[in-house]
């Protein structure tokens, strides 16, 4: 294939992102542990972040208040003020968390810099991913950065036009097969899979693995070689 064009997921494809995520809904576990069961506390709470994606769109702002909803659903309105409180501050204590990068992010691209053009492509809560990005040290290595509400192959087809030479002529790397790798393929592109131990319920897939446009790596590491064998 020609290939003039690369995309990354950030979140959970560059740095940690879900197991924050994880922890906080803990947290939510324990705050409501009174009122409903734990299993069924996340069945509710998966069900509001199905429902509100709409209306909230990805990331921390969506979750908190999705757990808000949660709260008042399950506690029939007899939700404490102070639990609310306490799930505003995890909410704002997600916002603020520091990043870490996963293993060869840095190297991974920087490899790839000099030769295609680098694209961030996000969805999620602008301002969080804006400060995730700057706190990276990243943002210097990507020749744009696209912050989307979502992941569809019509979007893809639009940020791989405006940054580079079309999908066909891109890849997508991330570790959603729902987000990062179906839609981009769909598109016409190559997605590259790279799993991450914690992935978030709504964005589970089957890959698609007799398609000649899916990779799968076991971690940034190995891009390099998988695109040089492919140029």
């Amino acid at each position: 294939m020609t290939l003039t064009t690369i995309g990354f997921d950030a979140d959970d494809t560059l740095w940690h992102n879900e197991r924050f995520f994880h922890l906080t809904q803990e947290r939510f576990h324990d705050l409501l542990a009174d009122h409903a069961p734990r299993e069924h506390l996340a069945e509710r709470l998966l069900a509001a972040e199905r429902r509100n994606i709409g209306h909230y769109g990805f990331g921390v702002k969506g979750f908190t208040l999705s757990m808000i909803e949660t709260a008042i659903e399950v506690s029939e309105g007899r939700v404490p003020a102070s639990v609310i409180s306490e799930i505003m501050a995890a909410g704002r204590e997600m916002l603020a968390h520091p990043i870490e990068l996963l293993p060869h992010a840095r190297e991974a691209i920087e490899a790839l810099a000099g030769h295609y053009r680098i694209v961030l492509v996000t969805k999620g809560d602008l301002l969080d991913q804006e400060r995730k990005l700057a706190q990276s040290g990243l943002g210097e290595l990507f020749n744009a950065v696209e912050i989307v509400s979502d992941k569809k192959p019509e979007i893809y087809r639009s940020v791989f036009a405006r940054h580079g030479t079309g999908p066909a002529e891109g890849m997508m790397v991330g570790n959603s097969l729902k987000s990062d790798v179906i839609p981009m393929i769909e598109a016409g592109g190559y997605g590259v899979h790279v799993p991450h131990d914690l992935t978030w319920a709504l964005e589970h897939a089957d890959p698609p693995t007799a398609d000649p446009h899916f990779a799968e790596l076991p971690d940034l590491g190995a891009l390099p070689d998988l695109v040089a064998r492919l140029a």
